[in-house]
């Protein structure tokens, strides 16, 4: 599914050649409402990947 005016906060376990990312603890954040989606660990397509930024917590 598209999700626009979205993004993902986690912490990154690994990656690969076609930066496919496996991250854990994700959630889903839309950037209007603020609302949150936990996700749990997933899969995250490198296709899918526009911007990762690194965060202090």
């Amino acid at each position: 599914r598209k999700i626009y005016g979205c993004e993902f906060q986690s912490s990154m376990l690994g990656f690969d050649e076609y930066m496919n990312l496996v991250l854990d603890d994700a959630e889903e954040v839309h950037m209007k409402t603020k609302n949150r989606k936990p996700l749990g660990r997933i899969m995250l397509k490198g296709d899918n990947i526009t911007l990762l930024q690194s965060v202090s917590t």
